[in-house]
């Protein structure tokens, strides 16, 4: 049995991916339902919770149904990333994350997110700072390191452990790498060998078939995956995963009407969580996932893609449903 603190989450969980835009409450809800047993929130500004920026405070909000949930934030600033963390365990998640992953510009260039990398005393003594300002288990998501000079998280991952932190996810890439290339998963198979290591090691990186799942698994020895591109636009592949695992045979795939069903559903929830600007600008980089293989879709996904209007973006989903369904 894996566990977060006192959090039991079975043999082998399925973690989805903190990931900005897109692990909101809407999409957090098809996960859930299809098999996700640790969800993370999109990353959230340290100094965006402490200034009460609307946007900021309005990522801590979730249904009690997403449980067990943690709260992702990030920052550079230590003073800041304790208060926030203060601030964040009053919206009562069950994990507190730390983002030492980020690989944009905008975060890392600052020394947040994977910019932390180039200052692991740093990295450790954050890491300490925020595991005493709560009573919560506190988690971290990082990568292998800055760059390839610099890869090392086999000392980190034992030092952040040392420090107080109950499980660590790791990206298989570097931050110089963004997400180019492959996830190179060796490294996170050597934290898994340390017999000093006592924590959940979860792997990230390029997980995107029931297949490679079983692989990380069997080849590195990971407590679980943590699953983010992938999802996008597909939230099966949770369920997917679960039954290949257990039963060793390929569920049968969505049917076109589920893709479309599902589709539907998440952009009315995003237009209701967001308001309708947002809601449908973000919904936009699910559709290519929802609607993969689809031949002679392009038209209609141009047309998704580019509708600005919830009314215009439900009469072009009608359209679709009669173009493609196939009648009972």
């Amino acid at each position: 049995m894996v566990k977060i603190g006192d959090i039991e989450l079975g043999e082998f969980p399925l973690l989805l991916a903190p990931m900005e835009d897109v692990s909101d409450p809407p999409f957090r809800e098809l996960c859930k339902k299809n098999g996700a047993d640790v969800m993370y929130t999109e990353f959230i500004s340290s100094e965006g919770l402490i200034r009460d920026a609307a946007k900021s405070v309005q990522k801590l909000d979730f249904y009690e149904y997403e449980r067990p949930l943690g709260i992702q934030i990030f920052g550079d600033n230590i003073e800041s990333m304790k208060r926030a963390t203060e601030i964040t365990a009053a919206s009562n998640p069950d994990i507190i994350d730390i983002n030492y992953g980020c690989p944009v510009k905008k975060v890392a260039c600052k020394g947040a997110g994977a910019g932390i990398l180039q200052d692991i005393p740093k990295m450790v003594r954050m890491t300490a700072e925020i595991v005493k300002s709560t009573n919560l288990p506190v988690t971290v998501k990082t990568r292998l390191g800055w760059d390839e000079n610099t890869k090392y998280i086999v000392e980190v991952a034992e030092r952040l452990q040392d420090v107080g932190i109950k499980a660590i996810s790791i990206h298989g890439r570097t931050r110089k790498q963004m997400y180019k290339g492959f996830a190179d998963w060796t490294l996170i198979g050597e934290i898994k060998d340390n017999p000093r290591m006592q924590i959940p090691v979860f792997g990230n990186g390029d997980v995107d078939s029931p297949e490679k799942a079983v692989e990380m698994r069997k080849k590195y020895g990971v407590d679980g995956v943590m699953i983010g591109r992938a999802s996008i636009g597909y939230p099966w592949i949770f369920r997917e995963i679960k039954h290949y695992m257990e039963t060793g045979s390929h569920l049968a795939a969505p049917s076109f009407d589920d893709r479309l069903n599902a589709a539907i559903y998440h952009l009315k929830r995003s237009v209701e969580w967001k308001g309708e600007r947002l809601g449908v600008l973000e919904m936009r980089r699910h559709y290519t996932n929802y609607f993969k293989g689809i031949p002679n879709f392009k038209n209609h996904r141009i047309k998704l893609v580019t509708t600005d209007d919830l009314e215009p973006l439900m009469e072009a989903f009608e359209e679709i449903r009669e173009t493609f369904s196939v009648p009972v």
